[in-house]
């Protein structure tokens, strides 16, 4: 009934966003001109608020139509190069002669889409021709498309780099940082011509043993059964894929605010004070990180559950326990893949140590194939968006795939 009764509670706010959304704009319209008044100034922003207080089930655009490649502006095109009913892999083809090594990044699947990294894959377009994991909304498969577990994820990125072809370079962002090594041991054991040539861990989950964090605490607060009972719905009747269990994106959402209920508070009332005061620019920054932030995507239900319990519970990569089809995983077949591991310094879902432990794990690897960078003054998101990000981070991890190329 959890998500019946969220559905319900959307649809009855649907009209009073939407009334509130025409009052804001006849009070900011021509005929009012309601941003010469200070009084109606301050109502357009209460209406404006109000307009926003929903949720998007949608994919937002990544908005890249261009990008500089070295003296001279080039287009952007995105370019579905396979469709897969869980996901899509996304290209942004650029109109450009040269060859640039081609990169998978592999996005988060944790109730936000792929555009979370839109500032990851617009750094790195003007130098790598950039693919990207578009994962779909569950709520919008058939149940006829089947099941989506951890090992479907790991297949999709198999089955990504296989069509992107030999040479490739897979950066993870977060929780695929598992899935995406999981993927290169099992493409090295194979001897899969297509296993990356570099592969780049960003801030994510491989031993969350180290240095605990408050997600960490939650996932082993409680057994697996209670994340079933109490965050499991079903998609109600009226979209694609009524009837799949899933874990909706409005609970991941709903825990993510949670966890810094005060900043987002002052934000929102930052933004109506920008509204107020005529700064459009500060406002429309922080509606555009709003308006991806409050895009949410349901989960299958057998992948969220799955990776809470071998990743953040049971801790099967760290322990050698983990499989991929019911076969044992050799990380030491990793040799030739060369491994970046990120972390960020004030990361508190990845602490220190979480992601560097791949580099123990990979130990087949020669030391000049591993590196590891640990970024001063960043958080979570700091590490792959941002200034730092696009500063200091990203010429590192130009630098691996550039030497690994």
């Amino acid at each position: 009934m959890m998500y019946q009764a969220y559905q319900t509670q959307s649809d009855l706010m649907g009209p009073i966003r939407f009334l509130a959304g025409l009052a804001r704009q006849t009070l900011t319209g021509p005929l009012i001109n309601g941003y010469g008044h200070a009084g109606l100034r301050h109502l357009a922003a209460a209406y404006e608020l109000v307009e926003r207080t929903g949720l998007s089930h949608g994919r937002p655009d990544f908005g890249l139509r261009t990008v500089e490649v070295g003296n001279r502006e080039v287009q952007v095109t995105e370019e579905k190069a396979a469709v897969l009913p869980f996901g899509t892999l996304l290209r942004f083809k650029k109109d450009v002669d040269i060859a640039q090594p081609r990169v998978l990044v592999v996005a988060p699947l944790s109730g936000h889409f792929a555009t979370l990294l839109v500032n990851t894959v617009k750094t790195m377009l003007p130098d790598h021709d950039v693919y990207i994991t578009d994962w779909h909304n569950a709520r919008d498969v058939p149940l006829s498309a089947g099941r989506f577990a951890f090992d479907d994820y790991v297949e999709h990125v198999i089955k990504f780099l296989e069509i992107m072809g030999p040479g490739s370079h897979l950066v993870a962002v977060c929780q695929p940082c598992v899935q995406a090594l999981v993927a290169a041991a099992v493409m090295a054991q194979d001897k899969n011509p297509a296993a990356p040539a570099s592969m780049t861990l960003m801030a994510g989950p491989i031993d969350c043993r180290v240095n605990p964090t408050k997600v960490n605490e939650l996932a082993t607060s409680k057994p697996i059964s209670w994340f079933e009972k109490n965050l499991i719905a079903t998609v109600p009747k009226g979209f694609p894929g009524s009837g799949r269990k899933v874990y909706p994106g409005f609970v991941q959402l709903t825990a993510f605010v949670s966890m810094n209920v005060s900043r987002h508070v002052k934000a929102h009332l930052d933004l109506y004070n920008a509204l107020a005061e005529g700064d459009h620019e500060k406002a429309e920054a922080t509606k555009s990180f709003y308006d991806e932030y409050f895009a949410v995507l349901d989960l299958d239900a057998e992948f969220y559950l799955e990776t809470v319990r071998y990743v953040f519970q049971e801790y099967r990569l760290p322990k050698g326990e983990l499989t991929y089809r019911g076969q044992p995983i050799d990380f030491k077949a990793i040799r030739k893949t060369a491994l970046l591991t990120v972390e960020g310094e004030r990361d508190d879902i990845c602490s220190i140590g979480q992601t560097m432990a791949a580099q123990d794990i990979c130990s087949g690897l020669r030391p000049h194939k591993k590196r590891h960078h640990m970024q001063a003054g960043v958080g979570h998101y700091g590490v792959f968006s941002g200034r730092k990000w696009a500063g200091q981070v990203y010429p590192i991890v130009r630098n691996h795939i550039l030497s690994s190329d």
